[in-house]
């Protein structure tokens, strides 16, 4: 069935409290796609996030940010009153969050709300049936804040190594603050499975965000060294990264740590089965970030300083998908087919069945042979996007387009001016033959530079948009709605109105 989608992360919806929420405005946005007559919400991950704040960096592949609670939802739930954050300075622009700012004022306004919270039965089933993972981060957590927020890599030996009777003191000294991130972890999923429930009660299916690699400094690589290429003092043998191209001298060092697929083969893949459950339960549809990494990855020796020296090995293929088909049925996931694609990653993507995706903006090589140009669109189940979190947004994209690859686009998107394009993008994703279309809001807004979200292997400036209350207008919906009818992404009903139901009048 054919469908499309807006993607806009949590962190982007509007609101008071400098970043967005799961609360009202979340709701409002969903109303906002159901006039529009949208199938899809995509998100960013919902994990925190860590390093240069990024949510593909965080400190665990399971724990909700505690950014995204709610606090008007604490407050009906008698954990806050008015005064404890209505005028606490969580930031200094609507539009731009500031994590610093953010940062000091939400965690004291929460410390206060778990002051205040009685643990009742719905709590000790989230702590039991959450018991895998939940209470090593909230011990890592605590212990973290402890160190003054440092890595674990850099605690001391008994902790670093994680044994056993320094974390049974850590715990017994940390016990508040491990029952404040426990808190945080039960209020942010309760908050978010309602907020769930009211999207899919309107029709709309939310689509998550899945990276492939975890942060070095994450609770996973803490706690289960032995998913990863390790030495004996936990440190990383090879990291992950890009190879050098022309746009990138000496590639690029994400520093994420490999996994060691042959022990994860040995033990049937349990920690991909678990970690893909999971995600599957908080959301409709997966996206699963860098699907190439399971075919072939970049392994970069640890301790380099840049990616020349790194080698492509083989990922597990198949081997992992048929186990976790196997223990877990068939599943919605799209696989984010984009970089340095061979043959082998092509051939993986045939075996899954899952749908790859489509990004616009790489489609308009002069050559006109690029897959991602919708006229050589060989798969329908594909995922078209005019722009994604990692790109620039399509006004930003055509400003900076130049000879033939601008005379290309013009004559594609049938324009005349750079000006057209973006809306020109729109219509082209909409009308093509992939079965789902999705735009970020900054195109359906037609925003340019200012708005894009993440800049790759940059750091300081990502991650901060957010949308207005504004940008919801009913006018903005509707153009939306039309394009989506039109191009019969929400079923012929529009057209077996009359033309008087559908507000056209002919002179």
């Amino acid at each position: 069935m054919r469908a499309s989608g807006i993607l806009l992360g949590i962190n982007s919806l509007p609101g008071n409290c400098g970043i967005g929420k799961m609360g009202k405005e979340a709701r409002k946005f969903a109303d906002f796609l159901r006039s529009a007559d949208q199938k899809y919400w995509q998100i960013l991950p919902l994990s925190p996030t860590g390093y240069g704040d990024s949510p593909y960096q965080s400190f665990s592949t399971r724990a909700g940010n505690p950014y995204f609670i709610d606090l008007e939802t604490l407050e009906k739930e008698g954990l806050l009153k008015p005064e404890d954050y209505k005028n606490e300075p969580f930031g200094d622009n609507p539009r731009y969050i500031n994590y610093g700012m953010l940062y000091s004022a939400i965690f004291p306004v929460l410390r206060k709300a778990y002051s205040k919270f009685k643990p009742g039965q719905d709590y000790k089933d989230f702590i039991q049936k959450n018991a895998d993972w939940v209470n090593d981060f909230a011990l890592f957590a605590a212990i973290k804040d402890k160190k003054g927020g440092a890595p674990w890599y850099d605690w001391e030996d008994d902790l670093r190594l994680a044994k056993p009777e320094a974390l049974k003191k850590a715990e017994a000294e940390l016990k508040d603050d491990v029952g404040f991130y426990l808190f945080l972890q039960y209020e942010f999923y309760r908050q978010w499975f309602e907020l769930k429930k009211y999207v899919n009660s309107l029709g709309i299916e939310i689509i998550g965000d899945m990276p492939i690699y975890c942060a070095y400094d994450s609770v996973e690589c803490w706690k289960n060294p032995e998913l990863f290429e390790f030495d004996g003092s936990k440190r990383p043998k090879f990291v992950a990264g890009c190879p050098p191209d022309p746009y990138a001298a000496e590639g690029q060092l994400w520093g994420n740590p490999i996994y060691n697929w042959k022990g994860m083969e040995q033990n049937g893949y349990k920690w991909w089965i678990d970690r893909i459950a999971f995600a599957t339960e908080i959301y409709d549809v997966l996206r699963i970030d860098h699907f190439r990494g399971f075919a072939g990855y970049y392994s970069v020796p640890g301790g380099d300083k840049n990616a020349v020296n790194g080698f492509w090995r083989e990922g597990p293929r198949m081997k992992l998908f048929n186990s976790t088909n196997y223990w877990l049925g068939p599943k919605k996931i799209i696989a984010e087919d984009l970089g340095f694609i061979t043959q082998d990653v092509v051939q993986l993507l045939k075996d899954t069945g899952y749908p790859g995706m489509k990004v616009l903006q790489f489609g308009f090589d002069p050559s006109c042979d690029s897959p991602y140009m919708p006229c050589n669109f060989e798969d329908k189940r594909c995922v078209v996007y005019t722009s994604t979190h990692d790109s620039d947004t399509a006004k930003g994209w055509a400003e900076k387009l130049s000879g033939s690859e601008l005379r290309l686009t013009l004559d594609y998107c049938g324009v005349k001016s750079k000006e057209e394009i973006p809306e020109a993008m729109l219509r082209i994703a909409w009308s093509s033959v992939a079965e789902t279309a999705i735009t970020q809001m900054q195109d359906l807004l037609g925003l340019g530079n200012e708005a894009r979200i993440n800049v790759p292997a940059t750091v300081g400036l990502n991650w901060r948009w957010r949308i207005s209350e504004d940008d919801l207008a009913p006018g903005i919906a509707e153009k939306l709605r039309n394009l989506t009818q039109t191009y019969n992404r929400a079923g012929w009903q529009h057209y077996k109105q009359s033309d008087q139901e559908r507000g056209y009048v002919f002179r």
